[in-house]
């Protein structure tokens, strides 16, 4: 992506063993020559909320109460939170390590736990902070240094954070090197947009596919629309073609919840049956059939809790709390027992790749029972009514989705590829910017100057660049696939 980085001309012994040699021209000092700890408190808890994430640094943390305040915490009070100016450090030093620390651009107080720093002279640019404690270097650095026995309970200390060396380059390179940075950032957000964009259309357009094609508002063998219809009698499903049945899904499967999985037997890997949980839905590798699993029992152990081995090809299915909202469904590839949130759907004959795709298209959240924890029953899904053509179109139906839908999960997963190499390509290059490992003066000097982008970014996200909008590349699923003829 940047061509003609080049190393510098010349380097030393930073006389530090984990810092090794950095430019010749480059300064080591300690941190508490750079900075130092600051320890303002909000008086009135008036000041706005700011959270620090590995992924975010520090960001806005809100919503809006219906008394007009802002806050999202459980606190009772914001009373004698520390108080944190632009360009400040905020570490929070339970999770240094993980880091969870960044530069603020805002104003704004954070919890009493956080450790707030302040530059102590105009020779640092705090954001050249913000990219070199952040860097894989500095983090492992934190993480030796930090006291603790396991890391979620590490802790770095002001004091030992104080001690510890830094690199820092001349002023005016150090500002050469954050709009180096900043407009390599702006870039690589655009892409990951564009990229997040055509994922989104992409998958849209799966859908739209998926719904065409098991509603029957077209004939997969002809492309063109059944002769004749009828009402369904159904709201959500309106008209089905003429010739095909509308029958309750106890006429196509049995449905039985899962079993309760007391702690005691969980984290066995090496019995012979598969025992899945709800988390194992999330697992790599398990996106449509279960494969992997973090916990298995025995025959013995399996009789003693009373569950049920259901059969290789049985659909599962989340039934209760927010898992039950997300609608996800998966087949499994062995003999297995399912936990109590759970429920197993098993073909009694017929086309199970057909009816897996009508329980995907089933939305139990608008079924299910009302209440703080939604859930639904084995009766409440048995009685559910749903389309079903004659057996060689069911053959045909799942043949050509297997076939459309294949090319669009190919785009999708080729475009979270590209994410995944510029975000990696990204921490590579700011580390090797920020250690000294490139020399980025002359490009930086020649950059053009552009509009800052808005980049506040939500506290609460898991992935970095979730929450950025901004306008993406002009191409649409249907785009995309014209060639191919889609209907």
């Amino acid at each position: 992506m940047i061509r003609g980085l080049k190393p510098y001309p010349t380097y030393k012994d930073s006389g530090v063993p984990w810092l090794r040699k950095v430019p010749e021209h480059w300064d080591i000092k300690r941190n508490k020559f750079l900075l130092r700890e600051v320890n303002e408190r909000s008086e009135d808890g008036s000041e706005e909320l700011l959270t620090v994430s590995q992924y975010t640094g520090v960001s806005r943390r809100r919503v809006r109460l219906t008394g007009g305040n802002v806050l999202l915490t459980n606190a009772a009070s914001l009373v004698g939170y520390k108080r944190v100016m632009p360009g400040d450090l905020v570490i929070n030093i339970m999770l240094a390590w993980n880091r969870s620390l960044g530069v603020s651009s805002f104003a704004g107080i954070v919890s009493p736990s956080y450790s707030v720093f302040r530059t102590k002279t105009n020779s640092v640019e705090p954001l050249f902070l913000h990219y070199l404690f952040r860097s894989p270097l500095f983090i492992g650095a934190f993480k030796t240094v930090s006291t603790g026995v396991v890391d979620s309970r590490l802790r770095l200390y002001p004091d030992v954070f104080l001690r510890l060396p830094s690199i820092v380059p001349p002023f005016s390179e150090q500002i050469a090197i954050v709009r180096f940075l900043g407009w390599v950032e702006q870039r690589i957000r655009r892409l990951i947009r564009a990229r997040k964009k055509r994922i989104t259309l992409l998958e849209e357009y799966k859908e739209a596919l998926i719904h065409k094609v098991v509603t029957g508002q077209f004939d997969v063998r002809t492309g063109k629309p059944y002769p004749a219809y009828k009402d369904s009698g159904l709201g959500w499903l309106g008209e089905v073609p003429v010739h095909w049945d509308v029958i309750p899904l106890k006429r196509l499967a049995w449905f039985k919840s899962g079993t309760g999985f007391p702690v005691q037997y969980q984290g066995d890997k090496h019995a012979e049956i598969p025992f899945f949980k709800v988390s194992d839905m999330n697992t790599p590798g398990n996106e449509k059939y279960l494969r992997v699993c973090a916990n298995t029992v025995s025959k013995t152990v399996a009789q003693r809790l009373g569950a049920t081995v259901f059969p290789e090809g049985t659909i599962v299915f989340p039934k209760v709390g927010g898992a039950l909202l997300t609608n996800k469904r998966r087949i499994t590839t062995n003999r297995c027992c399912i936990d109590n949130n759970m429920m197993a759907c098993v073909p009694w004959d017929g086309n199970r790749d057909f009816l897996f795709l009508v329980m995907n298209y089933i939305d139990l959240g608008k079924i299910a029972q009302p209440g703080p924890v939604p859930a639904i029953s084995e009766g409440e899904v048995r009685e559910i009514r749903v389309m079903l053509p004659p057996p060689a179109e069911q053959t045909a139906i799942v043949e050509y989705l297997e076939a459309h839908t294949a090319k669009i999960d190919a785009a999708i997963a080729a475009s979270r590829k590209e994410i995944e190499l510029l975000r990696e390509y990204r921490m590579r290059l700011i580390s090797d910017v920020v250690t000294g490992k490139v020399d980025v003066r002359e490009v930086a000097a020649q950059l053009p100057e552009e509009p800052a982008e808005e980049d506040e970014m939500n506290g609460d996200e898991i992935d970095e660049y979730e929450a950025e909008g901004g306008e993406a590349d002009n191409e649409t699923a249907e785009t995309f696939f014209e060639e191919e003829g889609e209907p």
